[in-house]
């Protein structure tokens, strides 16, 4: 797979066919598995991701990442928003404010938590929560995003807002994302990969994958027959 800058790539599949294991590949997550063998390469920026040189902590830096459920931490809204860039070892509490304030708008957050920045982020509805932790994955200003189905466990509107968010956000991130709804692949990704049994089947620009597939099994799987 050959992935481009500022584009949104969507994983798609049935459950268990590997989706999520291959997207925890690109900021290592799979390195905290035991007994986990990894073979292969991956480049970012040229860069083989698991040569000895690289620094994993850097590369999570780089690679951000948004899971299936939202995932704040028991802080206030503001603090996990800066909470990377403290531990990254910002000091400069103008900078952090900046970048906190940065982060929410670019997630589209900023002007429904403005005025409660110091409450705690559990007071937010499920929606705004995933919103948090995209705003908190790009506060340290990645270049890649990963996200591991960010609205299945949404409501309708929040999963809109979140398909709007991805949509805009691809203009600065190249975004990786694994999802089940299909809708939901073809309307917000340039490309899709789909995954068979832990086989890459077919990756091709979205609207030729879903209209005119070149493989029998991706045909069978966008039409329902198993899945």
């Amino acid at each position: 797979m050959n992935v481009k800058r500022q584009t949104v790539t969507a994983l798609i599949g049935p459950s268990g066919c590997g989706k999520s294991t291959f997207l925890r590949c690109f900021n290592r997550m799979n390195d905290l598995i035991e007994n986990a063998k990894i073979t292969g390469e991956i480049t970012i920026d040229g860069v083989d991701i698991y040569s000895p040189s690289v620094n994993v902590n850097e590369l999570r830096k780089s690679v951000g990442m948004v899971f299936q459920k939202p995932n704040p931490f028991p802080k206030s809204i503001y603090e996990n928003v800066a909470y990377g860039l403290r531990v990254n070892g910002e000091k400069n509490e103008k900078v952090i404010s900046e970048k906190v304030e940065k982060s929410l708008k670019q997630s589209v957050l900023w002007d429904e938590v403005k005025d409660k920045l110091k409450k705690s982020a559990f007071a937010l509805s499920g929606g705004q929560q995933q919103r948090l932790c995209i705003a908190r994955a790009l506060a340290v200003e990645p270049s890649v995003l990963l996200m591991d189905e960010p609205a299945s466990a949404l409501d309708p509107i929040s999963t809109v807002k979140i398909e709007e968010l991805i949509y805009q956000l691809k203009e600065k991130y190249s975004i990786l994302i694994v999802t089940h709804n299909m809708q939901q692949a073809s309307r917000t990704s340039d490309k899709t990969a789909f995954f068979y049994m832990g086989e890459l089947v077919e990756y091709e620009d979205t609207r030729t994958l879903f209209t005119n597939p070149k493989k029998e099994r991706t045909q069978n799987y966008i039409t329902g027959r198993f899945g």
